[in-house]
């Protein structure tokens, strides 16, 4: 990925529409760096690019799979490299763009996908856990991998076998190997830049946001979502901006809660995005005051 172009940046701070202006100067198409983008009728929540910024410019890993699906980072590393390579055979340029933080990692650091799957082994542990039940398979992991044992949710048998898996065939944890990914610094890249506003302006545009994006029907998209789907998956379900819709449907949270909750949300995730920023510093901060300083940016970053 050392010549592909990246553009990340927290919630609300512009990046679809400086994306836009820098995709068209530098001849490229825009693979999403979202994790919810990639969830098929999951528009207003996770403000994808419109129908009309996507004729504009091909956009790539933008409504993927079922909301009923758990897409993870390794199938998003294996898509992203497979875009990248078409995009490229048609003689353009890849600019990645979007702020989830652990995705761009992974293109930046690489990742630990772990061995192949080890059929036989997946099997005997199935029948375990069908004989004695799902502790004893925790019991077993915390055995060979305390702290992986310690991060998976209980009733997680899958991600509980694979942690077993990796840990026979490596002969080392998972968390160990996590671990490793965790302290791997970013290559320098010479075209990765991150949109960088004042706390309090980008809090305030993340209220506001969140404002507009009832007014267009977020409450609507997740009832139709239920109504379609009866219950979303594990991930799409825990993402802001869908989670507290789903409860105020359910009857556990009031309306206003459930406007508080997505506001007070949406910046803490923001302070979360800020601070893994601030630990790459191989990406280029590009400061932004105001709106009208968005029109701007794609210039200053073609300046070097």
């Amino acid at each position: 990925m050392e010549d592909a172009w990246f553009l990340t940046g927290p919630t609300a701070s512009g990046k679809s529409r400086v994306a836009i202006d820098l995709a068209i100067r530098i001849d490229a198409e825009i693979i999403s760096v979202d994790s919810m983008a990639v969830y098929k009728g999951m528009d207003i929540g996770t403000a994808k690019p419109t129908q009309e910024q996507q004729q504009i410019i091909p956009h790539h890993l933008i409504d993927v799979v079922d909301p009923t699906i758990d897409y993870s980072v390794s199938q998003f590393v294996m898509d992203a490299h497979t875009k990248a390579a078409e995009i490229r055979a048609r003689g353009r340029q890849v600019l990645f763009v979007g702020g989830t933080p652990l995705y761009l990692k992974t293109l930046l650091c690489g990742m630990f996908l772990g061995p192949a799957a080890d059929w036989d082994f997946r099997a005997s542990v199935e029948a375990d856990v069908a004989e004695f039940g799902v502790e004893a398979l925790r019991k077993r992991l915390e055995q060979v991998d305390p702290l992986s044992a310690f991060k998976i949710l209980p009733g997680d048998v899958r991600r509980m076998t694979r942690a077993l898996e990796v840990s026979k065939v490596t002969g080392r944890p998972m968390s160990h190997w996590q671990h490793q990914f965790e302290r791997m610094a970013p290559p320098i890249v010479r075209n990765a830049f991150v949109l960088s506003w004042e706390r309090s302006k980008l809090h305030d545009r993340v209220n506001r946001r969140v404002d507009a994006m009832f007014q267009d029907g977020l409450l609507d998209e997740v009832r139709s979502l239920v109504d379609k789907h009866g219950q979303l998956g594990r991930t799409a379900s825990q993402a802001v901006g869908y989670k507290e819709p789903l409860q105020f449907l359910s009857g556990a949270i009031s309306q206003s809660e459930m406007l508080d909750q997505v506001k007070a949300h949406s910046r803490q995730f923001v302070r979360r995005q800020e601070i893994w920023f601030r630990s790459m510093p191989a990406i280029r901060r590009l400061s932004v005051g105001s709106d009208s300083d968005l029109d701007a940016i794609a210039s200053v970053a073609l300046a070097g």
